[in-house]
């Protein structure tokens, strides 16, 4: 990982920077984009920000994360460095930019890379995230749900596929999840869908892309065995073993993280690393 330009202040000192002081306390995110396309607001259900001290913990939307935030500043932007101690980016340091106006959190950060966001803004396939935050609970949430969700989301672009369909073509909606043991709320999991072509499959959280990785088959085994080579993300062109189950319009699949064992059983414990996603076929 390369050195950040940023100039970090030091959070170690008794007397934290004024801008560390003025985070301290809960965050409730009131609007995201991702790739350059907004989240539904029913989608940002209960999802939140709480810092205390140095340490952040990131409610919602499925899955909680936590680790340290660096806060430093350029000569263009204030920066901040997010070092994830829990949850499926754990180990990975993500950079961004913020800013401050009364009571709001304004923050642009990069999902993945090591390239720090210019400006406050995404385009698709940037992995850039853009989220505006607001001190309190659902009162700071008001003025969003005054919106009626919508409920699909046109996909971006999937990569190209080769060979003929599988069994798996299609798009599917999520059922339910469980990432690394955590079980993922309701109000994600219908924003979650699958987009299968050939032999490539697409993941997709609202706009932002989870996965897109290349697959193949192997029906011989019990139970039958699907195997990914990432295509992009932090996991790109790495390996991941898994199986599935398709029973009718219904479809499981249970993968190990990149370098781990193919699972046994359709379930995931945690600190096992593995997601278990079951779905609904939605267009074939």
């Amino acid at each position: 990982m390369r050195a950040s330009k940023a100039i970090v202040k030091d959070c170690g000192n008794p007397h934290m920077p004024d801008d560390l002081d003025t985070l301290q306390g809960t965050w409730t995110v009131t609007a995201l984009q991702m790739d350059g396309r907004k989240m539904p607001p029913d989608a940002l259900a209960d999802a939140s920000i709480a810092i205390k001290g140095r340490k952040f913990t990131s409610f919602g939307m499925g899955a909680e994360y936590a680790g340290t935030i660096e806060l430093g500043q350029t000569k263009k932007s204030k920066t901040f460095d997010l070092l994830f101690t829990k949850g499926h980016a754990k180990g990975m340091r993500q950079l961004g930019i913020y800013k401050l106006d009364d009571g709001m959190w304004t923050i642009c950060l990069a999902t993945r890379g090591e390239k720090r966001p210019a400006t406050f803004a995404t385009k698709a396939d940037t992995g850039l995230a853009l989220e505006t935050l607001e001190r309190g609970g659902t009162a700071a949430r008001k003025t969003v749900r005054q919106k009626p969700p919508q409920r699909r989301i046109e996909p971006p672009p999937t990569a190209a596929a080769s060979g003929d369909a599988t069994e798996l073509e299609g798009e599917w909606a999520m059922i339910g999840g469980v990432l690394n043991g955590a079980v993922m709320s309701a109000a994600m999991a219908k924003w979650c869908q699958r987009i299968t072509r050939g032999d490539v499959t697409t993941v997709l959280a609202g706009p932002q892309v989870m996965l897109k990785a290349r697959f193949t088959l192997d029906a011989s085994r019990t139970p039958k065995a699907i195997d990914y080579v990432n295509l992009e993300g932090p996991q790109a062109r790495k390996p991941q073993v898994g199986i599935f189950e398709l029973k009718g319009d219904s479809l499981r699949i249970c993968m190990s993280a990149p370098g781990k064992p193919r699972p046994g059983e359709f379930a995931s414990k945690a600190g096992d690393g593995r997601s278990f996603t079951s779905w609904r076929l939605a267009r074939p």
